[in-house]
């Protein structure tokens, strides 16, 4: 209370008037008098006072310190201000502490996690990099420091260490105004020199903390005079070939590295053959239910060795987009064989043909994808499992799909298997341990989900944990718990499809002691540890799209090797994603569940698919498309879509997010008739109509009954 009283009598008084530059001018001779009767207690009384105003936080520190310059010259000013400045923060800082940290904590801590946890770990790093750019407020600091862990015998001797740099300058700066004797003097070499130098300051202490940084992160490491490379990809995926792509396109001399199949998991084990089997097992789907479509519904006969023989076809004729010859062609020397990091700029490469060889580069990235999760289940290896990786080659050879499948795993590979096996005659159960499929998703989308799936087959089951697997001479089962009760589920074939984890292991990560936590961490800018090595795609999430890690890798080689000039923070705004089952699921930005848990205001604009006139054509009318956005206003926040084409549709949302376009640019867009993207139009069109001018509307009536007679 006492505190808020100083300050607002501080402002009723008008007292900040006494802190401008006028009324330090003004009343510098008076000062000067005093200073030389009573050098000591002008001192004195200039620290409490400075103290005071940095303590509550007041506005006047900058004036307060030019005046420093002005009456007590470079060498006192800087220590008086040094110490009094310092003194200040940390009463402020200990005021922040005690007083608002503990409510901020309780109200926000879940949202805080990260930033405390940075604190604890780099705090006096991040406190001195603050202090050293005058840019940041330095009352704001004060505060903001205060509601974090960390300690304040920290927060003291760093503020003093990394304000002098900057309490020098401008101490300097009010050495130079106290010459002021007329406007001819502003042009002064030596005022303009001490302007100059608070102008480039921000810039040159960025660079000195980049090299202490880089000094303290390569210090043990002698690095080559002159490299191999200018850029070394390791990893040949969707972020690999993107990253090598890039370098070559600008004439940079550049390896890329892959131990296995060129093209990554995408084109080999996931997007692309799982898009081939969706495909054939869609078709057969539409056989039974052709009378639907006026036609005589028939069983489908088939091969499923002919069905996998088509998704190798479909491989093969995408092979030559990501092969070796291809990008030898574009200028990327490709080794194949196994990469180890051994120190910053140095790869060991032990080859496939059996050599060993070593390349030095400027810069590296990391593009080595991520595996499919096996869990730790007693007896799982025993009673055998494939994944999303390995079923290809595993079923290859089977004339019939597995008849008893159990899929474990409720996210969108196990859905879009669940569904297309069920679909090809498969006996299908799968195990979800949460209480429905697709959590990430809002419940509706995902109910609508579990409907499609257990009518094409699938045995459904929610809110089971898988305990163990069981193999007898004639039987494999999966033991799972549901409401306390054990139940045994008879399989054949068990695909293992619960989530994917970064390749953290066999390149030399721990060795260099680069951070991983479920990924590589990186910064804004995609740099691990040592910022001239990156890391792109799945290995460094926090998604884990092919079209991300396309997306991550332009940041990854751009930064790589322009990063000495211009660095760009990766662009996470407008991300899209889509589940493959039928129908799609799509998404970009918030739905519902993720705006309630960030506490984020919406509005829902909603469209139903079953008033789409070519969805009714085409007898796929369900589905829907759900907008949110900012109440009132047309400003786009998230979208999702379920229904046939959704990941096609989501595009021109995608687009508009991206570059700042409401839903009325939507809706005044001319879509083709009968297209499926009419669905977009309406839905804008259902805000539109939500969101009339009603006050208008009724005057506008009572026009045209007036015009009527």
């Amino acid at each position: 209370m006492a505190i808020a009283m100083v300050v607002v009598s501080f402002f009723y008084f008008d007292l900040n008037q006494l802190l401008t530059l006028e009324a330090l001018k003004s009343g510098l001779s008076q000062f000067k008098v005093w200073q030389v009767e009573q050098p000591i207690l002008v001192a004195g009384v200039f620290l409490l006072f400075y103290v005071l105003i940095t303590a509550l936080s007041l506005p006047g520190a900058v004036i307060m310190t030019l005046a420093a310059g002005a009456l007590f010259g470079l060498f006192w000013g800087t220590v008086i201000v040094s110490f009094a400045s310092t003194i200040g923060a940390t009463l402020a800082f200990l005021a922040s502490r005690y007083l608002l940290k503990e409510a901020i904590q309780k109200r926000f801590g879940h949202r805080l996690q990260l930033i405390n946890e940075g604190i604890q770990k780099d705090g006096a790093f991040y406190l001195f990099t603050l202090r050293l750019v005058p840019v940041f407020p330095f009352f704001l600091i004060n505060l903001l420091m205060g509601l974090t862990p960390i300690r304040a015998v920290t927060f003291y001797w760093i503020s003093q260490v990394g304000m002098l740099a900057g309490t020098l300058v401008y101490v300097n700066a009010g050495t130079q105004l106290a010459q002021l004797e007329g406007l001819s003097d502003i042009l002064s070499a030596s005022l303009l020199i001490s302007f100059a130098v608070l102008g480039l300051f921000p810039l040159v202490a960025k660079k000195i903390l980049n090299v202490i940084k880089a000094r303290r992160v390569y210090a043990g490491y002698r690095k080559p005079r002159q490299f191999d490379r200018n850029l070394i990809v390791i990893g040949a995926g969707a972020g690999g070939l993107v990253s090598a792509y890039i370098a070559a396109a600008v004439k940079a001399k550049v390896t890329l590295i892959e131990a296995h199949k060129m093209g990554g998991d995408c084109l080999n084990y996931g997007c692309v053959p799982s898009k081939a089997l969706i495909r054939s097992a869609k078709l057969a789907q539409q056989m039974r239910h052709a009378q639907h479509y006026g036609l005589e519904s028939v069983e489908p006969r088939f091969s499923f060795r002919h069905v996998m023989q088509r998704i190798q076809e479909v491989i093969r004729t995408i092979e030559p987009h990501d092969s070796i010859e291809r990008y030898e062609g574009l200028g990327v020397d490709v080794i194949q064989g196994y990469a180890r990091l051994i120190d910053p700029w140095t790869v060991e490469i032990a080859r496939n043909d059996g050599e060993s060889q070593r390349l030095t580069s400027r810069a590296i990235v990391l593009a080595t994808g991520a595996r499919p999760f096996v869990p730790p289940l007693p007896g799982i290896e025993d009673v055998g499992y494939v994944t999303s990786d390995t079923l290809w080659e595993q079923f290859a050879q089977l004339d019939i799909p597995p008849p008893r499948l159990v899929v474990l795993g409720g996210g969108p590979i196990g859905c879009e298997l669940a569904q297309s096996f069920a679909r090809l005659g498969s006996t299908v159960t799968q195990v979800e341990m949460a209480p429905r499929i697709l959590v990430r998703e809002d419940e509706e989308v995902s109910e609508l989900a579990a409907t499609s799936l257990q009518n094409d087959g699938v045995t459904l089951l929610t809110g089971y944990q898988a305990l163990r697997c069981e193999k007898t001479a004639d039987c494999k089962r999966l033991i799972v718990e549901h409401d306390g009760k054990e139940q045994a589920i008879e399989f054949d074939s068990l695909i293992c499809a619960v989530g994917r984890v970064a390749r953290l292991e066999g390149y030399g990560l721990e060795a260099l002691g680069i951070e991983t936590d479920r990924a590589i961490i990186t910064n804004d800018y995609l740099e691990t540890l040592y910022p001239n090595i990156f890391a792109a795609g799945d290995v460094a999430g926090p998604y884990q799209f092919t079209h991300t890690a396309s997306h991550q890798a332009w940041y990854a080689a751009v930064n790589a090797l322009f990063g000495h000039f211009k660095k760009f923070k990766v662009d996470y705004r407008v991300i899209p994603w889509t589940t493959f089952t039928d129908p799609e699921i799509a998404r970009v930005g918030l739905n519902e569940q993720d705006a309630k848990a960030k506490g984020i205001a919406y509005e829902v604009t909603r469209y139903n698919l079953d008033d789409l006139d070519r969805a009714i054509a085409d007898g796929a009318a369900r589905g829907f498309v759900k907008v949110l956005t900012k109440p009132g206003k047309d400003q786009i926040l998230g979208v999702t879509m379920i229904g046939e084409h959704s990941g096609d549709l989501m595009a021109e949302f995608v687009l508009a997010m991206k570059h700042g376009l409401g839903l009325n640019k939507i809706l005044g867009t001319i879509h083709t008739y009968p297209t499926w993207a009419e669905a977009n139009k309406y839905a804008a069109g259902e805000w539109k109509r939500a969101h009339a001018p009603q006050r208008v509307l009724a005057w506008l009536e009572k026009y045209h009954a007036w015009r009527r007679g």
